[in-house]
């Protein structure tokens, strides 16, 4: 049977409006910003990316691609010779006046929040989306990403009937010297209240702090992440340099935890809530099997 001609000419006419969309979509991506690079990965973008920052360290194959240095202090002229359509990065990317030497040599900036919330999480999702042509996927990303955040508030609720909410610091640090203290406002706060930890320090956003008051609030978990190295090596640092910490009550229980860095740079990624769920296992031991994802 054939087709009637004006339905032949409506089906052509919607696949050259397709390959035309396709077409002014950016095809050579630069990110900037770990969590951000992490997602358009997980959209499927990640063959467009012809350059990512130091942050970008997932997946394990970002790291082949040519690096425009740390995401604070980027060079035009690093980025410019990539070839770039597009440079997404997060509202921590700069200088100023680098991002305004790319826009004027005719490259896209596209600019998402780092904030550690949910909606920071939606918004950068739909903007990827339509940037890559991916909107369902986003959109299933999204309540994906939600719905895990739920389940692990239910776990740790569940947990909490049987424990209270363990004090916990979270330290930033470089191989192991006087480290930052995550406070209030922080991706490092939200991560530990996420995993059910209650926030000792009240002050606002990062913050050097002495190690005897560290030891004075007396935590009932640290969590350390350093920049520079990992586990055991990192925690063995972090005693050696900051010798004062051994008399927290975390150190004498042995509940010094070490957190990935590059979860807390670019705003939340599509790692954190696997990470999470193993924060809040150390954080409730007793309801470990629960906490599982």
């Amino acid at each position: 049977m054939r087709r009637p001609a004006a339905l032949v000419a409506l089906c052509a006419v919607l696949a050259l409006s397709t390959q035309a969309l396709a077409a002014e979509l950016p095809q050579r991506w630069v990110s900037a910003g770990g969590a951000l690079s992490e997602w358009v990965s997980a959209l499927g973008g990640e063959q467009r990316l012809v350059g990512v920052d130091t942050t970008s360290q997932h997946p394990a194959s970002l790291k082949a691609l040519p690096s425009i240095g740390y995401q604070r202090q980027l060079s035009a002229e690093g980025i410019l010779s990539l070839r770039p359509d597009v440079l997404v990065g997060t509202d921590e990317m700069g200088p100023p006046p680098v991002l305004a030497q790319i826009r004027n040599a005719g490259v896209r900036v596209e600019l998402f929040s780092s904030k550690a919330e949910l909606g920071a999480v939606d918004d950068t999702l739909h903007h990827l989306g339509q940037l890559l042509g991916r909107e369902s996927k986003a959109a299933e990303l999204a309540a994906d990403y939600r719905q895990q955040l739920q389940q692990l508030q239910g776990q740790i609720k569940q947990a909490q009937t049987g424990q209270e909410a363990p004090g916990v610091l979270l330290l930033v640090g470089h191989a192991g010297a006087k480290p930052m203290i995550a406070g209030q406002g922080t991706a490092g706060d939200w991560v530990l209240r996420q995993a059910g930890g209650r926030n000792l320090a009240d002050h606002q956003g990062y913050k050097d702090f002495s190690v005897e008051a560290l030891a004075a609030l007396n935590p009932d978990v640290v969590v350390f992440s350093d920049r520079a190295l990992s586990g055991e090596q990192a925690l063995q640092a972090l005693l050696k340099q900051n010798p004062a910490l051994a008399v927290s009550r975390a150190a004498r229980e042995r509940r010094l935890v070490s957190f990935d860095p590059t979860l807390l740079v670019g705003g939340l990624g599509p790692r954190l809530p696997s990470a999470l769920h193993a924060l809040a296992a150390s954080f409730y031991p007793a309801a470990k099997a629960s906490l599982n994802p």
